[in-house]
């Protein structure tokens, strides 16, 4: 099975990429996905959260809150840290049994989608990186305009996160994602089918006695 780390700042589009990926035959594990999991109502990391944060960052239904929240931790780096030291052991828990899983059914090529990747230090976890990228200012305007968040809250977002130009340097793949969804398209293809060429030959491999 072949590994692979899908990562990329916050409005880069890395969740394009990943349905691209998907619908190419991937097996994908969000770890936006599986963080909501994490804290959904009853679960530990949720207890901790209002323990700490308190009443202030859930929805009147009880459950979290998640841009109350978000607008809380995202200013301030030892907050941000504190609420990803409760929320990332619940991820990796979810995230090592699907893996296990998809070991079992015989899935050739697995892509954890990671927005942190880099910063949790967990590149050697994974065959190879693929980080999809756009510059600062559009991100910002893609936060902006398309998610409705408010223009300081979208700048915090962003500067929370490791510059990319540091992850550029440590990806195997780099998909930019500054031009139209066919030029898109096109990129993760190229990638798409370097990875199948690198699984086949695995698989070959192995299967020679």
């Amino acid at each position: 099975m072949l590994l692979v780390g899908l990562t990329g700042n916050i409005a880069s589009g890395k969740s394009t990429v990943a349905q691209m990926l998907s619908e190419r035959g991937a097996t994908i594990i969000d770890a936006d996905v599986l963080a909501r999991r994490a804290v959904e109502v009853g679960t530990h990391a949720y207890e901790q959260i209002v323990a700490r944060w308190g009443f202030s960052v859930l929805a009147p239904d009880g459950r979290l809150d998640r841009s109350a929240l978000r607008r809380v931790v995202f200013s301030d780096h030892e907050q941000l840290e504190e609420l990803n030291q409760i929320v990332h052991p619940e991820v990796e828990r979810l995230r090592a049994r699907l893996l296990e899983r998809a070991r079992q059914r015989g899935d050739r090529i697995v892509i954890c989608d990671i927005p942190l990747l880099f910063e949790r230090h967990m590149t050697d976890r994974f065959d190879h990186i693929v980080l999809v990228d756009a510059n600062r200012a559009l991100r910002h305007e893609r936060l902006v305009k398309d998610r409705g968040l408010d223009p300081t809250e979208a700048m915090d977002m962003i500067a929370a996160q490791m510059p990319a130009e540091l992850k550029r340097a440590r990806a195997d793949f780099v998909i930019d994602n500054e031009g139209t969804l066919t030029q898109l398209e096109r990129q993760v293809g190229d990638v798409w089918n370097t990875l199948m060429s690198e699984a086949a030959s695995s698989a070959g491999a192995v299967a020679v006695p």
